[in-house]
């Protein structure tokens, strides 16, 4: 069985690289593909378990995603709410002071 060369580990941080931004997922996915291909006809318990990491990854960051959406919306109505809260005091204290 052919030794496995660090070539393919530069390709898989490689792959790692361009899922890193969003809006390189296609060329990453299409890079993660050529290099499972050519891991497995000499690598297939590799390639399996390279795979097996690739996914996730691709998970995590998906997750990584959704979580990071959540929170800006949830800062974005707590800013939301600090502000009328701020509001709602000024008009009550311009109240008080007209009476």
């Amino acid at each position: 069985m052919p030794q496995m060369s660090y070539r393919a580990i530069d390709q898989f941080q490689a792959c790692l690289s361009l899922a890193a931004d969003l809006s390189r997922h296609a060329e990453a996915k299409q890079a993660f593909s050529k290099l499972h291909n050519e891991l497995a006809t000499d690598h297939p318990f590799a390639a399996q378990m390279l795979e097996l990491a690739w996914n996730e990854v691709l998970a995590a960051k998906r997750s990584a995603g959704f979580w990071e959406r959540i929170s800006n919306a949830e800062r974005q109505m707590t800013e939301q709410m600090a502000a009328s809260h701020v509001q709602l005091q000024q008009n009550y204290l311009r109240l008080i002071q007209e009476q």
